[in-house]
């Protein structure tokens, strides 16, 4: 055949047929509409392909590459995707471990203070309620939760129930601006007032002007009448900064809460009260101070120095 125009023409169609062909044949697979002819095609050049194996076989291995990478993509695919199953197990493990810690933590608490509580889990934050520092949990009223309960957590005082619904709760945080409950001193059994201050320490107005505080000493919650809306004794904090005495009718200290607000997770709502005043029982005990190792120095005297004494006698 001349290479004319036409030629040319038949050339390219001829190509673009046969990748046509091939195309359709891969997308069918076991069900490809070209394996009836491919098979008869099989009988008639069957000899002709044996002869041309060598040329032929590279353009059938790079499709069984095509054929092959998709199944390895697959396989990758499903990979992954067991991957992810099995980190989110992990995951969920790891936090089932500490949920169980905190709760561990919370029914010692509620053991120690003869707190009855009623277990509730934190659904959401207090951007939903505005700018105020609450938190929403899944127990409300077809539970027995009232307005005005105390809530706490395995490290103490987390706030009071403000808002009842038929299954959740809003809590308003114990750091919050509009928050203030009283408080008692560990030991001197000073009195005081403290109030929210966001992110920052409490600030505690303790009533007596005059009272002998250290950084270190704990409080505790005193208590409302009627247990509403605070129950005596959860533990609210440590004692950080102490600001001097004015000779003021009160004094201000600042206090670091045993709570930390920003990773609440399990909770409980104090249901039945104590039917005494748990005083300091419920707080942690204090840290074991660590002894400062003492190094003793013996000086041995030189020889020469022994020499020189026994001269000089």
């Amino acid at each position: 055949m001349r290479d004319t125009r036409e030629s040319r023409l038949l050339l390219v169609l001829l190509v673009a047929i046969a990748f046509a062909l091939i195309t359709v044949d891969i997308r069918g697979g076991q069900n490809s509409p070209v394996d009836g002819a491919r098979q008869a095609a099989a009988t008639v050049f069957g000899p002709i392909e044996n002869g041309v194996s060598t040329v032929v076989d590279p353009v059938g291995n790079a499709v069984s590459a095509v054929r092959d990478s998709g199944d390895r993509h697959d396989r990758l695919a499903q990979l992954e995707k067991d991957n992810a199953v099995l980190k989110a197990k992990l995951g969920s493990d790891d936090r089932n471990r500490s949920r169980l810690k905190q709760l561990d933590k919370m029914l010692k608490i509620s053991a120690e203070g003869q707190y009855g509580i009623k277990g509730a889990q934190v659904i959401a934050i207090g951007a939903a309620q505005g700018f105020s520092w609450t938190i929403t949990i899944d127990v409300g009223a077809h539970d027995g939760i009232k307005r005005d309960m105390t809530v706490l957590n395995g490290d103490g005082l987390v706030g009071r129930v403000t808002t009842v619904g038929p299954d959740s709760s809003t809590v308003l945080l114990a750091n919050d601006p509009d928050f203030t409950v009283g408080t008692r001193m560990e030991g001197s059994d000073e009195l005081g007032f403290a109030s929210g201050q966001g992110d920052r320490p409490l600030r505690v107005e303790l009533l007596n002007g005059k009272a002998e505080v250290k950084k270190g000493d704990r409080l505790v919650t005193f208590g409302s009448q009627g247990d509403k809306p605070f129950v005596p004794g959860v533990p609210v904090g440590t004692v950080t900064r102490v600001d001097p005495s004015g000779g003021g009718l009160t004094r201000t200290v600042y206090v670091t809460p045993f709570v930390g607000f920003t990773k609440l997770d399990i909770v409980g709502v104090v249901v039945t009260a104590p039917k005494k005043d748990p005083r300091d029982t419920v707080l942690p005990a204090k840290p074991k101070p660590t002894p400062t190792p003492t190094v003793t120095v013996t000086v041995t005297p030189s020889a020469s120095a022994a020499d020189d004494q026994q001269q000089q006698q």
